[in-house]
């Protein structure tokens, strides 16, 4: 059987799901294929006895209120789904301990109330922390003007107007620190949202994460009260009242292509879908190694050449004990052996040496997501290389509870609330997990790695150059795109992929 659509969308992963909503909102006959019975990808929620477990987001940012919106809030509502949503606010930003530097900091959000507990903190750190919010502003305004215009940005309009972004551009994370004369103790504090990129702050742009640390202090972050899945429905919804098609457990398992690039997409059931365009909301390494034959070689290039981000873990508790019992204080915790990035991205290689975790209590920000009496947390960490492939079949499970042990036991030392005996429910996913369930290589969650000479800016300015050395109608969408890994990030690459795809529809005619 043959189909024909103005564009296809394969995976309903949150870029794939905003494309989708995009492209329907043009008038385009849009079909979104997804191999899994449920939309989202990560963006999912599972169920283990009484409770409902949010799969993998830790707190939405740039998101703020009605009256003062973030940049992710204003796409949701441009693309008609904010108020399919209820939203939870987040209460602070972060709890960061590391055991090293004898360090504990809770930060709140607000850049005026962040400034004023750093000082308190770190006493003189607040000319420097000001220069580190002015810049990361002008970045995040650089952002959006490339959003504006699809990436065909107006070099002398970028060095007019957002000179800083430009000059910032090839310098890591930890480089601009010293220039702007962060003092160390700050520059600790700073740096605790770096795994959440899953690149040491010597090889990460620094551009990415001052963007994800404004984004994040600005205007607070929020939650779905029905977690991340609520999202996926809302997007699916949003999709299917535009008149867009949404097939669940259907599989593209073939990208055909002809002499002047994509002709069409063949699935699982043996229907071959005629179109010239698609949004891929995957890996560029599943797209060229498995769903395309004789892709471009410079294509396959560009992909090796990168480097997987993290492979992730994480275990999720569903607890007897209010948070209060507990002892557990605050909606998300960082636990590292030290703030040294370098050093602790090399401890997180393998599994014997990874003792870090980013840990989430829900019920702080929304009390009642679990039922009455309880608590929900979820701890999650990542593996700078492919360490789970080493672990034998026979010792899998073992090493699962070798994991979830150490994680329990480093998070009552550090914190001291008392989890055990609390215990009602458990389940560990290991990156063999996520490789089985998205089709991820290596378990990766995080797309590929943000270095300074891969990051954001470069990826932004390539976005012409890597499509014209692709293949004619494949765009990207998720955390491999241009806008790297997150949530935030993968909406918005999802978002500019669509409306690329709609200005290379009208083109074409």
């Amino acid at each position: 059987m043959k189909v024909r659509y103005d564009a296809v969308v394969i995976g309903a992963g949150n870029g794939g799901l905003a494309a989708s909503v995009r492209l329907a909102q043009a008038g385009m006959k849009t079909l979104l294929v997804e191999q899994h019975n449920l939309p989202g990808g990560f963006a999912t929620s599972f169920r283990r006895g009484r409770f409902e477990f949010e799969a993998s987001l830790h707190e939405l940012n740039d998101f703020g209120s009605a009256d003062n919106a973030g940049d992710l809030r204003v796409l949701f509502d441009e693309l008609g789904v904010t108020d399919k949503i209820e939203w939870a606010p987040i209460p602070d930003a972060y709890r960061v301990i590391s055991r090293a530097e004898k360090l504990d900091a809770t930060m709140p959000f607000g850049v005026d109330a962040f400034i004023q507990k750093m000082e308190g903190y770190v006493p003189g750190s607040t000319k420097a922390m000001k220069k580190f919010f002015a810049l990361a502003e002008e970045i995040r305004l650089a952002q959006a003007y490339s959003n504006s215009v699809n990436g065909k940005t107006d070099p002398t309009y970028m060095v007019e107007h957002y000179g800083n972004f430009v000059r910032c551009g090839s310098y890591s994370a930890n480089e601009v620190f010293r220039a702007i004369g962060l003092p160390e103790r700050a520059k600790q504090i700073l740096s605790a949202y770096w795994c959440y990129l899953g690149a040491n702050l010597d090889d990460m742009s620094f551009l990415h994460y001052a963007s994800m640390v404004n984004r994040y202090i600005l205007r607070g972050a929020m939650m779905p009260k029905s977690r991340s899945h609520e999202m996926s429905l809302a997007f699916v919804e949003r999709v299917r009242e535009l008149g867009g098609t949404v097939l669940m457990n259907t599989e593209a398992v073939k990208i055909l292509t002809g002499k002047d690039g994509i002709c069409g997409v063949l699935l699982d059931d043996g229907t071959e879908v005629e179109t010239r365009h698609i949004v891929a909301n995957c890996s560029p390494h599943v797209v060229y190694g498995k769903l395309m034959d004789n892709p471009p070689e410079r294509a396959v290039r560009a992909a090796n050449a990168r480097k997987f981000a993290g492979r992730g873990l994480c275990m999720f508790l569903g607890l007897d004990a209010t948070p209060d019992e507990l002892g557990v204080e605050n909606h998300n915790y960082f636990l590292y052996d030290t703030m040294d990035s370098v050093a602790q991205y090399e401890a997180m290689r393998t599994i014997k040496d990874n003792d870090v975790q980013a840990t989430v209590c829900l019920n702080r920000a929304d009390p009642d997501c679990s039922p009455k009496g309880t608590s929900m947390m979820y701890f999650t960490t990542l593996y700078m290389s492919d360490d789970w492939a080493n672990v034998a079949p026979q010792d899998y499970f073992k090493t699962k509870t070798f994991v979830a042990n150490r994680m329990i036991d480093r998070f009552e030392q550090d914190t001291g609330a008392k989890l055990r005996g609390h215990i009602e429910e458990i389940s560990v996913a290991t990156p063999m997990t996520y490789a089985r369930y998205c089709g991820q290589p290596q378990g990766v969650i995080y797309g590929y790695e943000s270095q300074y000479w891969d990051g954001l800016m470069p990826r932004l300015q390539m976005m012409d150059e890597d499509y014209r050395g692709g293949v004619r109608g494949l765009r990207f969408a998720s955390g491999y795109a241009m806008r790297l890994s997150g949530y935030s990030s993968a909406y918005h690459s999802g978002d500019i992929a669509g409306r690329q795809t709609v200005g290379d529809i009208k083109r074409e005619g």
